[in-house]
């Protein structure tokens, strides 16, 4: 009697633990986030408490091409971030919302910012995991609530899937959203233009580009250093008031007057694709900026930039060779990558 019930216990705790192991899930595919040969390492590692996976990186890419994220179904973060456009949004002033609306600044790229201390052209967000919350709850963008976002997610069997499959069960909560936000939009990274090419031994540059380099480095190169082509400093370079948004960039986030009309130095990478320019979207052409920095800055305003109080002196020669190079950081790969273009469903 004694054995049997011994043979029993173990019968039973053997169909304990199979229901057990089946009920686990595998383990998330770990990734790392791939630097660049060369490049600085990120000033913070924005991974450090949001380990990068394929499958988080997956769900990620759902969310950001996912319509729903917005009250209408309209918009997705996609929809101002256009792959085409190295994640920027073409030939538009301002970003398009729901119900008509619009953003109040142009849309900024969103490749290698895991190289960004801080976010939006005023440095007004300094965490990439909260960054989605606000063009989501704006009303003249995406106008939608965290809330209703949720129950949205929760009724989809697929979303349900992706959650378990990127962080060990189906529960669905807005910090496993922006994490899974976070591991897409942190992993786009843009290094493989004819410049890189060139750094790296692999292409030549012609005599004009050649000279364009030269230009660049010497006239600049101070504001926006290789390899990221960006310091990611905030400065005024002498643009006008624009009254009708009534903009004062950095100073609007710190209080200083100092920092009065200074706006987050941009990224020459992909500059070609990322037109219109500046934060008010007021140049439609790198021929109109550079002819501002030849002869617009101004100069009198007391937050210009010191190293353009005498605006930048580029000959015609120099600026044909300068669009020239700017024209090598166009990093056709980003744009036809297949991991970060919209899911197949």
């Amino acid at each position: 009697m004694r054995k049997t019930y011994c043979i029993i216990l173990l019968i039973s705790a053997s169909f304990i633990i199979t229901a057990f192991i089946g009920q686990q899930h595998p383990l998330p595919t770990t990734l790392n986030l791939d630097i660049p040969k060369g490049w600085p390492k990120p000033a913070k590692n924005i991974f450090a408490a949001n380990p990068l996976t394929e499958e988080g990186f997956q769900l990620g890419r759902k969310l950001f091409y996912d319509g729903r994220l917005s009250r209408d179904g309209t918009v997705s973060c996609a929809s101002c971030h256009q792959q085409f456009a190295a994640f920027s949004m073409y030939d538009h002033d301002f970003g398009h919302g729901i119900n008509d609306g619009h953003t109040n600044r142009n849309v900024p790229p969103i490749f290698n910012i895991a190289w960004m201390n801080e976010l939006h052209w005023d440095g007004g967000i300094n965490h990439i995991e909260v960054q989605p919350l606000a063009p989501i709850t704006a009303p003249n963008e995406m106008g939608e609530t965290i809330e209703n976002i949720l129950k949205k997610l929760k009724a989809d069997a697929a979303y349900k899937r992706m959650f378990t499959a990127a962080f060990g069960d189906a529960q669905i909560t807005s910090q496993r959203m922006l994490k899974a936000l976070t591991q897409f939009t942190g992993s786009i990274i843009s290094a493989n233009s004819k410049y890189d090419k060139v750094k790296r031994g692999e292409a030549v540059f012609t005599a004009s580009e050649e000279a364009g380099y030269r230009v660049y480095t010497a006239k600049c190169s101070h504001c926006h250093p290789e390899p990221l082509f960006t310091d990611n400093s905030y400065r005024s370079i002498g643009l006008g008031f624009n009254a009708a948004l009534n903009d004062m960039g950095r100073m609007g986030i710190t209080g200083d007057a100092a920092d009065s009309l200074k706006f987050k130095v941009p990224s020459l990478r992909n500059v070609e694709l990322t037109a219109p320019y500046m934060h008010d979207a007021r140049f439609f052409t790198l021929t109109q900026v550079i002819q501002h920095y030849r002869e617009k800055i101004d100069t009198a305003m007391a937050t210009t930039d010191p190293l353009l109080k005498n605006r930048i002196a580029i000959n015609e020669q120099e600026r044909v060779d300068l669009l020239t190079f700017l024209h090598c950081l166009t990093d056709e790969t980003l744009l036809r990558n297949k991991r970060f273009a919209p899911p197949a469903n």
